[in-house]
């Protein structure tokens, strides 16, 4: 499969025009999707359709998330592009309440913001070491409500990317937006997916 200007997506699992469930994984910087579809394997569900798009050059922008949007653009404008237009060809089949939308560090920031953007009901939505783009000052004023959509955030207390703080902030502002938050620091636990959120992705995978 591709989308956006011939980019492709990894699929695995169930073939978007069958599958009951979708899942869209976003990889972080300098990782690729086949990285990101590690997970995918542990949380595999019967129905579900996997996609990973894959970013070119590794990245989805190029600087820190904290930088001024301007300097992550065109970039940025250009990945969350991609993600509506893969939505767009997942919800024929799929509808959006049994869609999740999945990222690890640069793809998690990725998958909050677009979320946070086009906030409506999902089936849920994961960041892990993620928060929303822009520095500490951005305005926050998302327009829409998530409808109580499942979102969870996890990260290590002192990831050397991501500061907890911002992925608090996140939390608070999809609380704010309607969402379901459920949020966990893990101590010491360095820049990585953890046992237990892959768990909780489990868990997720298996409510919708």
């Amino acid at each position: 499969m591709s989308i956006a200007h011939g980019q492709r997506v990894l699929a695995a699992g169930e073939p978007v025009a069958s599958a009951r469930a979708a899942m869209i994984l976003l990889h972080g910087r300098g990782a690729s999707a086949e990285d990101i579809m590690t997970i995918a394997s542990e949380v595999q569900h019967p129905g579900w359709a996997y996609l990973a798009p894959q970013a070119v050059g590794n990245a989805w922008y190029p600087n820190p998330f904290t930088a001024p949007l301007a300097s992550n653009e065109p970039y940025l404008s250009a990945a969350l592009d991609m993600i509506s237009k893969l939505v767009e060809r997942v919800e024929p089949t799929v509808p959006a309440q049994r869609i999740m939308l999945l990222g690890f560090s640069q793809g998690a920031c990725l998958t909050l913001e677009w979320a946070a953007r086009n906030a409506r009901r999902y089936g849920a939505i994961v960041g892990l070491s993620g928060g929303l783009i822009g520095p500490d000052d951005t305005p926050r004023d998302y327009p829409r409500s998530f409808d109580e959509t499942p979102v969870f955030l996890g990260c290590s207390d002192v990831d050397p990317y991501i500061a907890k703080e911002r992925v608090l902030d996140a939390a608070e502002v999809f609380k704010r937006m309607g969402a379901a938050v459920t949020v966990r620091l893990y101590p010491g636990m360095g820049h990585m997916v953890g046992a237990e959120e892959t768990a909780i992705v489990r868990g997720l995978v298996e409510a919708i």
